[in-house]
């Protein structure tokens, strides 16, 4: 059994989200700030209750698995941390049995707290967030707890006074970069810099979901460029979209409406992700202010519209009839 903890992580059959989360504080690669006053609460052995949130792939749970791996041996880890999340049953009576049970009892032979982790705290009913307020307060001198959440507002206020709070923002291009680069080396990927840029900017700022995109690329495709991300992904392509608004500000209405939705079915497009696209391409075509004023809240009618769970079809004649419109308006002012 000795030997086989001993495989290296590179030869292991793991997706590499796993394969490559960060095991100590010092490899996670942001939130510095976060990390060193928690390396602090650490080496003082005064760790307070936590409290993380953010977008999911920040490093939330890396950060406390690695604070956990830092504070107990290995042989101890599982006696000292109890780590439940969403797929585990967390209602009230888990809170006043496993947990309660947990928090309770004191290890003989360690000194120190045990360490309890709420993955998706958020996930968690009222009744059982009120029932841990109780049982934070009661158990304090022997656990420390840590709850991970992605929305703050969906934990309790009684429950954040008792917890020092830390924000997981997420992440900056240049801390994502160095981090897919190693990836990339020890993996022997063939990328291309536009394809690691479209990885970037389809993950904005979730380090989970560029890996997964860099995986999912370089296995279906073997090459990793900018055309295979977006294609394996099911994003638009930023030519697809440049084309769609083209046809829609320069032919009549029929031919745009037939050659988007004959583009839109070949490749499998949701109207949804060509509004979003469509909207980032009209901050830099040239409009009168008050006319881009007026098309962005069409297109957010229409966006607000197919939420509700309208027709794909009518709302794609609107969107195309909406930028007519525009066009009518500048010709005429033109004139």
């Amino acid at each position: 059994m000795a030997s086989t903890s001993k495989i290296p992580l590179q030869s292991r059959n793991l997706p590499w989200v796993e394969k490559y989360r960060p095991q100590t504080l010092d490899d996670l690669i942001s939130h510095k700030d976060i990390l060193s006053t928690i390396q602090k609460f650490i080496s003082e052995d005064r760790l307070p209750h936590l409290l993380f949130y953010g977008p999911p792939g920040t490093g939330k749970t890396s950060t406390v698995l690695a604070s956990a791996k830092q504070l107990y041996k290995e042989k101890e880890f599982n006696a000292m941390v109890l780590e439940l999340n969403a797929s585990d049953d967390r209602g009230i009576d888990v809170v006043r049995g496993p947990i309660l049970s947990f928090a309770s009892t004191r290890t003989i032979f360690k000194k120190g707290f045990k360490l309890v982790i709420l993955d998706e705290a958020d996930a968690m009913t009222r009744d059982a967030q009120n029932a841990l307020r109780r049982v934070i307060e009661k158990y304090t001198e022997n656990t420390r707890f840590c709850l991970i959440c992605n929305y703050l507002s969906k934990i309790i206020p009684a429950l954040q006074s008792r917890c020092t709070r830390f924000r997981f923002g997420p992440l900056s291009q240049d801390q994502m970069i160095p981090r897919l680069e190693f990836v990339i080396q020890q993996e022997s990927i063939d990328v291309t810099p536009d394809g690691m840029k479209a990885i970037v900017t389809l993950s904005s700022g979730d380090m989970r979901r560029s890996l997964n995109i860099l995986q999912s690329t370089s296995m279906a495709y073997g090459k990793v460029t900018e055309d295979n991300v977006y294609t394996c992904t099911g994003h638009p392509l930023r030519s697809d979209i440049a084309n769609i608004l083209d046809w829609s500000l320069n032919k009549d209405f029929t031919s745009a409406y037939n050659q988007i939705l004959q583009l839109k079915t070949l490749k499998g497009l949701a109207l949804h992700d060509i509004l979003t696209e469509v909207h980032l391409l009209i901050h830099r075509v040239d409009f009168p202010p008050a006319i881009r004023m007026g098309l962005l809240i069409k297109l957010a009618d229409i966006e607000y519209r197919l939420a509700s769970g309208t027709s794909e079809k009518i709302q794609l004649s609107s969107m195309v009839a909406a930028f007519q419109a525009v066009r009518d308006i500048v010709v005429n002012e033109a004139a």
